[in-house]
């Protein structure tokens, strides 16, 4: 398998102080992929540096076929829920690439909106404003614009955070049928029952790789207390 996302002795921060120290390694096409950690390990600062809005320090990240074939699903508590915007025209974003500023916005594709909305169970809430909605239906919501990117690269920041079991069950079905289809996703995760259940593949992170690659392998109870003295916190 190819490798779709490198990383070759990756530094990232801000301000002058280091958040991720010298990363190296490498997701492949179609993998399916969990990044987990202590609060502080840089789990979300590396979805950052791979999406591109955190440059490195140092090292380099290459992607293929650019980063046009990456989207990502930023965590809940970084939205603005208060912006005047329905349900549908915040999925329908999810568009942009293909349609662009100018084009029209045509029948397929709003087929395609509603397509969306029914797969993740909001076939009803296209005109509710984004404002009215539960946590859970807006997780929903998110989840149905990344149908419309269309990528094969998915990056989730913390997916499940504060999710009903219903809505966790729901969308890590899609995340599995994503998986099955051979896209490559890459989430960070805090729920190690939930990984070791559903991600083949682990990335450990605690500032600095403490291991990489197949999950059981990865969560032993060695690495896990090096993960919690390097980050000298408790283990989430």
């Amino acid at each position: 398998m190819a490798n779709v996302i490198e990383l070759d002795q990756v530094s990232l921060g801000w301000r002058g102080r280091i958040a991720l120290r010298d990363i190296s390694g490498a997701f492949e096409q179609g993998s399916l992929t969990a990044i987990v950690g202590p609060n502080g390990a840089g789990k979300s600062t590396l979805l950052k540096g791979i999406m591109g809005s955190l440059a490195p320090l140092r090292g380099r990240i290459r992607i293929l076929g650019g980063r046009n074939e990456l989207a990502c699903l930023p965590q809940a508590a970084q939205l603005d829920r208060q912006f005047p915007i329905s349900v549908y025209d915040m999925v329908a974003l999810g568009a942009w690439r293909r349609v662009g500023a100018w084009r029209g916005f045509c029948q397929a594709e709003h087929e395609r909106v509603l397509q969306a909305l029914e797969t993740v169970g909001l076939a009803d809430f296209a005109q509710r404003m984004v404002a009215t909605l539960s946590g859970g239906q807006m997780q929903r919501a998110l989840f149905a614009r990344l149908l419309l990117h269309d990528a094969q690269v998915l990056l989730l920041d913390e997916p499940f955070s504060a999710l009903d079991s219903d809505t966790t069950d729901d969308l890590l079905a899609l995340i599995r049928h994503w998986h099955e289809q051979g896209r490559t996703v890459v989430a960070v995760l805090h729920d190690l029952d939930m990984v070791r259940s559903a991600f083949p593949q682990t990335l450990l992170l605690a500032r600095q790789v403490v291991a990489w690659g197949d999950t059981d392998s990865v969560l032993g109870q060695d690495n896990l207390h090096q993960a919690r003295h390097l980050c000298a916190g408790d283990y989430l």
